[in-house]
């Protein structure tokens, strides 16, 4: 019995299939955690979300700004982008079924200590915060006024937190925390330009994992391929899982156990190569 933490699968459904098969996954007695972004730039969207929607209870998933991004094109009257590959997903026949339980997902998991999220957590939230104010998106999320939501929430301001910070600007702070955080400076001000390597940072910017925590929780995120899997100069116990699949590297899936990390390839690597020169990666 053992659960494994998976990167971004971006719609890599073969690779996803084949690193089950590496780590002898059994959804009758193990668990996967999945750290979002499950759809876009590969091309297996809708496979992958067939897939993860069929282990039920055995896989557990949060979102990712790619499927939050889904759902704003779908039921928030956003548009498609140059690079999306929704078109699949949206065409098929249980387009609504997927989109329902996408839109069911929460924002975290957490379980003896560990959370995961998208793209991190601020170092000025605890644990508890972390999960209450996700469930604050979810809430927005199930509501009958869900369309409304999605259509406004969009957008990189306010770009730093505050307790006392209400309606759409504090569901929209959650969200980008959550889901699109790398630079932040030290008041946990959120800088939404640079998407590249630890290089990229800018004046007055470190990445979120290098300024220290009040607890020992262990976090797991994704969302950083840039990053390679690596969180060097890291204050806090975290593990990067986005290695990039999608750009030409790998997928990864971490044994929470054991700490034991496997990976599997690129399956289209010529694909995946023109693809990583083409697009940036967001």
């Amino acid at each position: 019995m053992s659960t494994y933490a998976i990167g971004d699968l971006h719609g890599c459904h073969v690779e996803f299939v084949t690193l089950l098969e590496r780590i002898s996954f059994n959804p009758a007695r193990d668990t996967l955690w999945l750290v979002g972004d499950l759809i876009n730039r590969g091309p297996g969207s809708l496979e992958c979300l067939r897939e993860v929607r069929a282990l039920g209870n055995a896989a557990r998933s949060v979102l990712g700004n790619h499927d939050f991004h889904l759902l704003v094109l779908a039921r928030g009257g956003g548009k498609l982008k140059k690079n999306d590959t929704f078109s699949q997903l949206l065409d098929a026949p249980d387009r609504e079924a997927l989109l329902d339980w996408l839109q069911s997902l929460p924002l975290s998991v957490c379980e003896n200590n560990t959370l995961m999220t998208h793209a991190g957590v601020l170092p000025q939230w605890s644990v508890a915060q972390t999960e209450l104010r996700g469930r604050e998106v979810q809430a927005a999320l199930a509501s009958e006024t869900s369309g409304q939501f999605l259509a406004a929430l969009f957008g990189n301001q306010p770009d730093t937190w505050q307790d006392d910070i209400d309606g759409i600007d504090r569901l929209r702070v959650i969200v980008n925390v959550l889901t699109r955080m790398r630079f932040i400076d030290a008041q946990g001000r959120l800088d939404f330009a640079a998407k590249e390597g630890l290089d990229s940072a800018p004046t007055g910017f470190l990445p979120w994992f290098q300024y220290p925590r009040d607890d020992d929780a262990q976090l797991l995120f994704g969302h950083w391929a840039a990053l390679e899997g690596k969180t060097p100069q890291a204050k806090i116990s975290v593990e990067a899982l986005d290695t990039g699949c999608v750009w030409g590297g790998r997928l990864t899936a971490l044994n929470l156990d054991s700490g034991e990390r496997t990976s599997v390839a690129c399956a289209e690597a010529l694909v995946c190569s023109v693809r990583a020169q083409s697009q940036p990666r967001r």
